[in-house]
């Protein structure tokens, strides 16, 4: 049976992932066996440069952690070697780029599920959400397709300058009825 302190150190690293989970928006669970030590290595930096937590841990005490936040259905999924790639509260689709990337390049490592928003989903919705685009993309297509009709108007009312104002005289001509 374990001594009082290991206890009391698992109750604190389950409580530390609990708190991880419970300020992300998202996470993605992998079976993470087969990968070479490369290819580890690189995918951890790509992680932490987006700013995503991984964690590789026993199976049960992630279960817990995931426990106190409510996603029972995780559980389930929990077999085998499987880290938590736990992303940023700013950007909840960091975590399920990466991963993606590394599921496609690596044919042992795959994604088993994930958590969006307090829910557990399946792998085939975190691969769906690896496609969005980034949000800072996102953002520039909005700004563009505002200021899209914008610039026609704008290309219009310069067509009217340009051929001289031809547009003018019939504007003339509707005013001259009404000083008659």
């Amino acid at each position: 049976m374990p001594s009082n302190s290991i206890l009391e150190q698992k109750k604190q690293i389950v409580a530390d992932l609990a708190e991880s989970i419970k300020n992300s928006a998202v996470g993605v669970l992998v079976n993470y066996q087969g990968i070479t030590v490369e290819n580890d290595t690189k995918m951890r930096k790509a992680l932490r440069e987006a700013g995503v937590k991984y964690v590789v841990m026993k199976n049960s005490l992630t279960g817990r952690a995931c426990e106190m936040n409510g996603l029972d259905d995780m559980k389930p999924h929990l077999v085998g070697m499987t880290a938590l790639a736990i992303g940023p509260a700013d950007d909840p689709i960091a975590p399920a780029k990466v991963i993606k990337e590394y599921a496609d390049k690596i044919e042992s490592f795959k994604i088993v599920a994930g958590y969006l928003d307090g829910a557990v989903v399946d792998a085939a919705t975190v691969e769906s959400l690896a496609t969005i685009p980034s949000r800072e993309v996102l953002i520039a297509k909005f700004l563009g397709s505002i200021r899209s009709p914008l610039y026609n108007f704008a290309y219009a009312l310069q067509a009217v300058v340009d051929k001289g104002g031809e547009a003018a005289p019939a504007a003339d001509a509707a005013e001259a009825p009404a000083e008659a």
